[in-house]
């Protein structure tokens, strides 16, 4: 080891990196507030339109599936599907983003355990 471990540079001769343009120090603080409020109505309405556009197929699907006579254990599976999908929506709808996400993935995994079992 060739240096001491405390030999640190003076105060005054220690450089600190520059801003760049894109940090968020740059922007106002209403702008940045701004900002955040933008993305989370984005994911707000993103939720909602995904949860509910899944909880529409799972409700065609079942509709198809019950005209094709398919077992009842998948016309049940796709129906739970598309409730939780529902479901989904509103907790998107009520700001819920990331319990719509998670609500929205088992919405869509008990449609495709459904269809697994066609």
């Amino acid at each position: 080891m060739s240096g001491r471990p405390d030999s640190d540079l003076p105060p005054d001769t220690q450089t600190t990196p520059e801003p760049t343009e894109d940090t968020p120090e740059d922007l106002p603080e209403a702008e940045g507030e701004d900002v955040l409020l933008e993305q989370a109505r984005r994911a707000r309405w993103g939720s909602v339109g995904t949860g509910a556009l899944l909880a529409l197929v799972g409700t065609a699907a079942t509709a198809l599936r019950a005209a094709d006579a398919a077992p009842a254990l998948v016309l049940a599976a796709y129906a739970c599907g598309a409730a939780v999908c529902a479901l989904a929506a509103v907790l998107g709808a009520r700001g819920r983003t990331r319990r719509a996400l998670w609500t929205t993935v088992a919405g869509v995994l008990v449609m495709a355990l459904g269809d697994h079992f066609d």
